[in-house]
């Protein structure tokens, strides 16, 4: 079976590449992506795949039936939206959407998984039991297409036992996976504050409550939040990325400013505690400089933990597939993930496809607008999630 999925991988290999380019060069936004389910929805059909449109909003949901398909059923997914930059690679396939890119690699996400499908349809006649195949929207964005896709039972009817997922990853070369048992990503959420003050002449700051002084105060004490009150041992990060005024100028003190940012930890009791501390924080120092403030945190994705029994089979299946040289173990990640809330709610795996290529030039980050893959990866991301449904289903 190993030897005629690679054989299969190899055969499809080159409409993986036209149908990543394809999605590449036409992004869609977060739970804007119509387009791309009608593609994906499309490339189905052509195949005979019974699957299901508008599940969670555009999110596209694929079974593949093999013999005694009720024996076990397990899950595959992949993200499909964009996010909003200004591709800068020359490239045949650039994206044709302005301000609008690829640059997470959901589109070699969703790519891999179409040529799983393909390979898992192909192949039917030779396993037991059901992949189901989900392509989810709206990952870049709270609360996350997962979680909808969930309230709207993409797990039910059938429902899967265990599910796995892969995200493009450029340090690691094309042809190799790294992964991770038990907590592995952070839980995000974001931060907005809007802090009040009153203007006045910039020359007369007696005459006013300067909320852009408040702020560099907020700022510095809640940097307290990692350093005095989280627990050395939990990875924690607190980061303010923008911060504006109402009517400022040189010589002008405005009434507010408006600060926002990130905090990320990996443990979901204090979690909750830091956005009380934070809250509590940020209110006593405006108040105590004769300000106000106003401290909300949108609560975004939950910690990923990968279950260690399953990471540790998707571990060996994989050096099975690949060789024992192409899978290697990967620190903790300070970035966040929706597929959390599928690691929620069964036994997952989120592992990362290795699409770095440094003699090509192709390792730039993730979120950056020079971003691409080695395509090689995808003959290896489609056939390393056939091998790992068909393992996991007993076969």
């Amino acid at each position: 079976m190993k030897e005629r999925i690679q054989e299969l991988a190899r055969q499809f290999h080159p409409a993986s590449i036209e149908q990543r380019r394809y999605l590449h060069q036409h992004p869609e936004l977060s739970f804007e992506e119509v387009e791309t389910g009608q593609y994906i929805s499309a490339r189905l059909h052509e195949l005979g795949i019974e699957h299901q449109q508008g599940v969670g909003g555009h999110g596209v949901v694929a079974l593949i039936r093999g013999r005694n398909p009720k024996k076990k059923v397990i899950a595959l997914r992949a993200d499909m939206d964009a996010l909003p930059i200004q591709e800068a690679n020359n490239v045949p396939y650039k994206s044709r959407r302005d301000g609008i890119m690829h640059a997470c690699g959901h589109d070699a996400h969703t790519a891999s998984l179409l040529g799983a499908a393909h390979i898992l349809h192909t192949l039917r006649d030779g396993f037991e039991g059901t992949v189901k195949c989900i392509f989810q929207p709206g990952e870049e964005r709270i609360p996350g297409g997962a979680s909808i896709m969930i309230r709207d039972g993409v797990l039910e009817q059938p429902k899967p036992v265990s599910i796995f997922g892969q995200h493009v990853h450029p340090p690691l070369r094309a042809g190799m996976i790294g992964l991770k048992p038990g907590i592995y990503m952070a839980s995000s959420d974001e931060i907005y504050v809007t802090v009040k003050g009153k203007g006045g002449h910039g020359a007369m700051p007696q005459e006013c409550i300067d909320p852009v002084v408040i702020t560099a105060q907020i700022i510095l004490s809640l940097q307290q939040i990692i350093s005095r009150y989280a627990d050395p041992a939990i990875p924690s990060v607190l980061t303010f990325g923008k911060i504006n005024t109402t009517g400022g100028a040189t010589n002008i003190i405005p009434n507010e400013v408006k600060l926002e940012g990130t905090f990320r930890t990996m443990h979901e009791k204090w979690r909750s505690e830091a956005h009380k501390r934070m809250k509590k924080i940020a209110e006593s120092m405006a108040k105590s400089m004769g300000g106000a403030c106003e401290f909300n945190i949108l609560r975004g994705y939950p910690v990923l933990h990968n279950n260690p029994e399953l990471t540790a089979r998707t571990k060996k299946w994989a050096v099975e597939f690949m060789g024992k040289d192409r899978v290697v173990d990967l620190p903790l990640r300070m970035t966040s993930e929706d597929f959390a809330y599928f690691a929620q709610a069964m036994p997952a795996c989120f592992y990362r496809l290795g699409t770095g290529n440094p003699e090509r030039g192709i390792g730039s980050p993730l979120h950056t607008s020079t971003f691409d893959i080695d395509e090689t990866a995808l003959e290896t991301g489609m056939g390393l999630m056939s091998w790992l449904a068909i393992k996991e289903l007993g076969n």
